[in-house]
């Protein structure tokens, strides 16, 4: 097994070249139009992505797009899947089309910041797979077969006895009994065909070689549970390819038109078309290495099978490493209940980014959505979360810094490390002493703890370091009573007496310039969460578009020779994130 795995192809320029950065959501099946898991899942990507990019990262590769072939899609293509229409190739391509612009369209409108979205009627796709299939042959992992079983339709995929249970329902012509998943309840059908077979049982060493490495497989619940997939069951070959009269919509193997590609052999492929893995030669089956391999691919649990067993042997049979890690999610449920079509509570993301912005969207669910667990969704929490922590904690504090009644001069005042040391420093009011002291401490640890949380995925936690901060900024900004200041420095130019000014002014001064400082820093590190609002943020503060990477975040203002004041790049508009209205109230 170790021998297969120094086999492997691997850049000669590996440890010398600094390599691209690959990032990949898995591609979205076609039968239906998105919905907010979908969402999730490139929510997820793209923010690993922007933290990649924010850290220095160039030329980087963050992949999605949609699966289009199979059973499922032929007739969903149908306006009743039961139709009897007959088929026909145009109309099924207009249907995924439809669909796939649907998912392309949603990307954009939440910033999902994609470079490459591979659908798999793409010819450029069609030529990655005849070629993988043609190396998986040559090197002697497919061979000629036949297979029986239960096949379920839903799953595009055979079931073992061990995935099946019999359901027994009475009707007018008696009881009626039918095998269905025991993972989805739908239905499976006997199949008995010729096929062609991928020799997956001989890589059972190699997979568990591979998942030595916990990081591999991340959470570690999931890892445990690909890991007993493994060891419990005894790993048989793969059925790679269906009779063509059977599945239609497909395409067809290399050579032998009777027979079409399996639907996951197909949907796998995505990742080394994006990859660039093969030239547009149809001859040259040598393989591109550059962008090889994915150093993380973002999959939800209910595909762990097909991504942690038939994708890492399969790249292996050709000679090619495993992903270096796979970020295994959960799902959404609405209001505690799964989402179903049936149950009619699938919730549209579409009308979600309009009613609560494509950013308070991407918030929700980054913030509340656990790797490990599932999610819940309910309006009631959506408006709640966003309307505490991104109108009031986070937008408000703007507002207040920049408003013209305590900040007439639309400016980013200066501040200085003289200026710290007696913020930090003085007697005369406990709780300003102790609220600038709790403010700094937590500002000043945030740009490490959110590295280190970004860098694990744990986005749930760089929103709670951050907001963190901001309360502790908040509480700073009251203790400190910035409006109290500008009151009475407007009471004494009036008068002209300017006994105490000074000391007024540098609460005022310094109350502004650090509450400013925390909200940059806040900005700066909330990019990949909320990519639009943070540029609004820093836009306001007229941060340069040259000191927005994370080392700035690092960077605080009073440090060195600390920092001039400097005018806002605009006037007090609209608040950052508008309160969200409940119906009815």
């Amino acid at each position: 097994m170790r021998s297969r795995i120094s086999k492997l192809h691997v850049p000669y320029f590996y440890g010398i070249f600094v390599r691209t950065y690959y990032i990949s959501t898995p591609i979205f099946y076609v039968n239906a139009s998105p919905h907010v898991g979908h969402l999730y899942s490139a929510a997820i990507a793209d923010a690993a992505f922007r933290f990649q990019l924010l850290t220095g990262s160039k030329n980087d590769i963050f992949s999605t797009g949609t699966d289009e072939h199979g059973l499922k899609v032929e007739r969903a293509s149908r306006k009743n899947e039961n139709s009897q229409t007959t088929f026909t190739p145009k109309d099924t391509l207009d249907y995924c089309n439809k669909i796939s612009t649907e998912f392309s369209s949603l990307f954009k409108k939440c910033s999902i910041d994609f470079s490459d979205f591979v659908r798999t009627t793409d010819t450029r796709h069609k030529l990655t797979v005849n070629k993988f299939w043609q190396n998986l042959k040559n090197n002697g992992h497919i061979y000629e077969g036949s297979y029986k079983g239960w096949y379920c339709v839903s799953e595009e995929a055979f079931l073992k006895d061990s995935q099946l249970k019999e359901v027994k329902s009475e009707g007018s012509s008696g009881v009626k009994s039918k095998m269905v998943s025991t993972e989805s309840g739908h239905t499976a059908e006997w199949t008995e065909e010729k096929n062609y077979m991928f020799r997956l049982s001989s890589f059972k060493d190699d997979l568990l070689h591979w998942l030595r490495d916990e990081r591999v497989v991340q959470p570690a619940k999931f890892h445990q549970i690909l890991k007993s997939m493994i060891e419990d069951v005894s790993l048989g070959d793969l059925s790679v390819s269906r009779p063509s009269d059977r599945i239609r919509w497909a395409i067809p193997v290399p050579g032998d038109a009777s027979q079409s590609i399996y639907v996951w052999v197909d949907a796998l492929a995505n990742y080394l078309t994006a990859a660039k893995v093969y030239d547009e030669s149809p001859e040259n089956l040598e393989m591109n290495l550059n962008n090889w391999p994915p150093d993380l691919q973002i999959i939800g649990k209910d595909i762990l099978k097909f991504h942690g067993i038939y994708w890492p042997s399969l790249l292996m049979a050709v000679g090619l490493e495993p992903p270096r890690s796979m970020l295994v999610h959960s799902h959404w449920t609405v209001d505690g209940v799964k989402m179903s079509k049936s149950l009619g509570n699938v919730v549209n993301p579409f009308d979600l980014a309009d009613q609560y912005t494509p950013d308070g969207l991407r918030y929700f669910l980054l913030r509340e959505g656990v790797a490990h667990s599932d999610g819940n969704y309910s309006d009631e929490k959506v408006i709640t979360i966003l309307n505490a922590e991104l109108a009031d904690t986070f937008g408000n504090l703007l507002n207040r810094c920049t408003g013209s009644s305590i900040n007439p001069k639309k400016e980013f005042p200066s501040l200085d490390q003289t200026d710290i040391d007696n913020l930090c420093s003085c007697s005369c009011n406990q709780i300003q002493n102790e609220t600038a002291n709790a403010l700094l401490e937590s500002l000043l640890s945030l740009p490490d703890k959110a590295k280190t949380y970004y860098s694990h995925n744990e986005f749930n936690r760089v929103v709670d370091a951050v907001m963190g901060v901001l309360r502790n900024t908040n509480r700073f900004f009251e203790a400190h009573r910035p409006w109290d200041a500008a009151k009475q420095l407007r009471k004494m130019s009036s008068t002209s007496k300017e006994e105490g000014a000074s000391d007024i002014q540098f609460v005022l001064r310094t109350t502004l310039s650090l509450s400013m400082e925390s909200l940059r820093i806040c900005g700066l590190i909330m990019q990949p969460i909320i990519p639009k609002l943070s540029t609004t943020l820093l836009d306001t503060l007229n941060v340069p578009n040259n000191k927005r990477m994370w080392s700035d975040a690092s960077q605080f203002c009073w440090q060195g020779g600390g920092k001039s004041a400097n005018p806002l790049a605009m006037s007090q508009g609209s608040p950052l994130f508008k309160r969200i209205i409940r119906d009815g109230s």
